[in-house]
């Protein structure tokens, strides 16, 4: 239950555009399940708040301060959550102080901020990459609560991937310690689509489309040579699911490979003896593989294995030109066969696009709900979609773990069953794959409110 000393009635009421909605507010004890296939036996399990307007509002317009900021890589959507995180708070509920921290986490304290209205971001969703600028590391939790502090900020809205939202939540504690009354919100970016628990990320399905025009050209000069081979190398760190479903929509792709699922090269089953058998009945081939796929087999080769950005993240050789090499001196020198085969590499164009319609309403969606929980009085949340639902969910919740391809579900064996690929897979890895997971942390599903930091 929300427990505040002091609230005001909600401006949405009285705003023209929310005349005909038949029902203004969420209801206080709506929540969305996190999973929905249970059985008729099992224990309720974790529930999320619903996302969404409140009768009743923690922030009177005029005394709102907010400030946005977007953290790590660049994604398809930046702009347009900016942008609708700025709208929102401006048609809906009548703030008019919005600052733009530019520089990533060191912009509180290293970099300008910049006066942002709907009238300087109205065009902004129409642009690839952030008006904000980002970068990645940067994170010093106390210069930058007490830059929020000496400010006079009291909304944070924080745009940015795993690591950023572990570092939001850093803020949040601080703030929380501090007894500030300032709502911090996270709006999860990943191209990879790797944030646990919620249905996807935003800039996914724009990446997924875009990754079909690379797809589409490996296979066009893979079929005009005798013997083509197309290698598109896509983006994954640790998690296939750009490569997976850029095959599934594709149905060009002859073999996809992903971090989660492992290979190997030589020998009876192994991705050559494949990629010849595929040779001789078609004369060509498209191959996908994510970034993080196959690190195993190049680590001996690979000095920067324990190296990491500056967000944390692990330095990765580039698998593609490894893989291609192989391929060439596998075929050329040992099998005496001529290929003819071309790497393609679209990382950056397929990430530094704007966004599509489909995710232009996704951004749409969670800058809204984030608003809305802001002016609400809750803090220290994830705004996500879960089951089909916005909702609120605590950071921890949400940097616990990362989301992975399930290689023993459903959806990796349609990809199989789609490119009449082998698995690779030993009998020691379908073991590993099936062993249960870890239960998660039996943290609370609730979010923090101000005043008193009740749930």
């Amino acid at each position: 239950m929300m427990l505040l000393l002091q609230t005001y009635p909600n401006p949405i009421k009285e705003n023209p555009a929310y005349s005909v909605v038949k029902q203004f507010f969420v209801n206080q004890d709506d929540t969305v399940p996190k999973k929905v296939v249970v059985q008729k036996d099992s224990p309720r399990g974790i529930h999320f708040r619903r996302a969404g307007p409140r009768q009743r509002v923690y922030f009177e317009s005029d005394d709102v301060n907010a400030c946005i900021v977007t953290c790590g890589g660049l994604c398809p959507g930046l702009n347009t959550v900016i942008r609708e995180i700025i709208c929102g708070l401006s048609y809906m509920y009548g703030v008019d102080k919005v600052l733009g921290i530019e520089g990533g986490y060191r912009g509180f304290y290293a970099r300008n901020t910049i006066q942002l209205t709907p009238k300087s971001v109205n065009d902004i969703h129409k642009r690839g990459g952030t008006i904000l600028s980002t970068s990645r590391g940067g994170h010093d939790t106390l210069k930058i609560v007490d830059n929020i502090q000496d400010r006079g900020i009291n909304q944070v809205y924080i745009i940015g991937g795993d690591g950023t939202q572990k570092g939001a939540a850093a803020i949040f504690e601080e703030i929380r310690r501090r007894r500030l009354k300032v709502a911090v919100a996270g709006i999860p970016k990943t191209i990879d689509n790797d944030i646990a628990v919620i249905d996807k990320s935003f800039g996914f399905d724009t990446a997924v489309e875009e990754a079909q025009r690379a797809i589409n050209a490996a296979h066009v000069e893979a079929e005009s040579v005798e013997n083509g081979i197309g290698v598109v190398k896509l983006m994954g760190r640790y998690s296939g699911f750009i490569a997976m479903y850029a095959t599934l929509a594709s149905r060009d792709v002859d073999c996809c490979l992903i971090p989660e699922s492992p290979f190997y090269l030589e020998g009876k089953g192994g991705l050559y003896e494949f990629i010849e058998r595929r040779l001789k009945e078609n004369g060509h081939m498209v191959i996908v593989v994510a970034e993080g796929a196959g690190q195993d087999l190049i680590a001996e080769s690979m000095k920067s294995m324990d190296h990491e950005d500056a967000s944390g993240n692990k330095l990765l050789l580039d698998v593609g030109l490894w893989l291609s090499q192989g391929i060439k001196n596998y075929f050329t020198s040992r099998q005496k066969m001529t290929i003819n085969l071309k790497y393609i590499d679209p990382t950056y164009m397929i990430r530094a696009i704007p966004s599509n319609a489909s995710d232009n309403v996704y951004c749409t969606l969670l800058a809204q709900s984030a608003v809305h929980g802001a002016m609400a009085g809750f803090t220290g949340f994830t705004v996500g979609l879960v089951n089909g639902r916005q909702t609120y969910i605590p950071f921890e919740r949400v940097t616990e773990k990362r989301n992975k391809v399930v290689i023993t579900d459903r959806m990796w064996a349609r990809l199989l069953s789609s490119t009449n690929q082998p698995s690779f897979l030993s009998s020691k890895d379908v073991e590993e794959a099936n062993k249960t997971e870890e239960q998660p942390k039996q943290t609370s599903g609730e979010v923090k409110c101000l005043e008193n930091g009740s749930t």
